[in-house]
């Protein structure tokens, strides 16, 4: 008689071996998603742990390998949209190959706070740390960052911990400022970035040097945080001191929708009045009224590919992914052809560096 309170003993991995006829250390390899395993031989070892149910201890585990198939994450912000997309890319990528993240927001983006969480994964059972900060803070962190623990840093143009975590604005916001060149455009301002961020630097940069390059008139640019509310501030600012604008090539897509919305209250038209451009093709950017023409990058990819990266560096996958991830423009209905004739500026009129917390002011402008 079969008793009904007797415990099965769980499928050993010298189970699995015996069922896919290899050998103990071959489905070691392949439950700890090593290399150099033939694909055959793989799918055998796969196709018999999931027939035995095999379940690995991950105390087991660690104190085998000295592994804890888990990477720390530090996140300076999870408020904007690109954080919160690279941060999927990673969560959906260390489940492909049987990891965790563990996260560590910071209360705010100090360089203790910065410092004291890096300190903590130091000993809290991380394998490899993905930094998710400005750069100017990580440059001023004490080396090395994680003694012992691979890093990979989102954002960190200009660090030299070696791959960073990145894509490259340069193709997309390139053929953007094409786009409104060929449709006559000749004063293209720039809603920028926090003046700390190496991405809006380096946005910034290609749209000076775009424009420069072209003997056309660079006005220096807002600065905005990157949200919607910082962008309709900065829109309505603009939209008073700076009549003759007819694009605005914005930091990113939030900060373009908050110019937008600027526009509206205004009762200035887009694309007609003013042509807008933004950056990241989000989600709302294709649904806008009217829908956003922007430089489309993958972000969920750069998060994918910073886990490939630190895997690499572990040595659990054989090549490293390439960097940076590459952009592209994304023409919609935002940007039409400018006003004929712009119209000019008022006398005494200049353009400002800063914007206040309160949008006011408006203009009206017809072709």
């Amino acid at each position: 008689m079969v008793n009904p309170h007797r415990v099965h003993r769980a499928a050993s991995m010298i189970d699995v071996a015996r069922r896919a006829g290899v050998s103990a250390q071959t489905v070691s390899r392949v439950v700890n998603d090593r290399p150099h395993v033939d694909p055959a031989t793989r799918a055998r070892v796969l196709e018999a742990l999931e027939h035995l149910g095999y379940r690995r201890n991950p105390a087991a585990v660690s104190l085998a390998t000295g592994r804890y198939r888990t990477i720390g994450v530090v996140a300076s912000t999870l408020t904007t949209h690109g954080a919160v997309l690279v941060l999927d890319g990673m969560t959906e990528e260390v489940a492909r190959h049987g990891y965790s993240l563990t996260l560590s927001p910071l209360r705010a983006p100090t360089l203790g706070a910065v410092s004291e969480a890096l300190t903590s994964f130091a000993g809290a059972g991380v394998d490899a740390v993905v930094l998710g900060v400005e750069s100017e803070l990580v440059r001023s962190l004490p080396r090395p960052l994680v003694p012992g623990l691979p890093v990979v840093v989102v954002d960190g143009a200009g660090t030299t911990e070696g791959p960073t975590a990145e894509s490259d604005p340069a193709p997309g916001l390139l053929a953007a400022m094409t786009h409104l060149l060929d449709l006559g455009h000749r004063q293209v301002r720039h809603l920028a970035g926090p003046p700390d961020s190496a991405t809006a630097a380096r946005r910034r940069e290609l749209w000076r040097g775009f424009l420069t390059g072209r003997g056309l008139d660079v006005v220096e640019p807002l600065v905005t945080d990157w949200s919607a509310a910082s962008g309709l501030a900065a829109g309505a600012e603009l939209l008073r001191t700076d009549p003759a604008a007819t694009a605005v090539v914005a930091a990113n897509d939030q900060v373009a929708l908050g110019l937008v919305r600027a526009c509206a209250d205004a009762g200035v038209r887009v694309p007609d009045d003013l042509s807008v451009v933004g950056f990241d093709d989000v989600e709302h950017a294709g649904v806008a009224v009217p829908r956003l023409s922007t430089v489309q990058h993958d972000l969920r990819e750069v998060g994918r590919r910073a886990v490939r990266q630190l895997l690499h560096d572990l040595g659990v996958l054989p090549q490293a992914p390439p960097w940076p991830v590459p952009s592209a423009f994304v023409p919609r209905e935002s940007t039409a052809p400018p006003p004929s004739p712009p119209p000019s500026p008022r006398a005494g009129q200049q353009w400002s560096n800063s914007y206040p917390g309160t949008p006011r002011g408006s203009r009206s402008r017809s072709r």
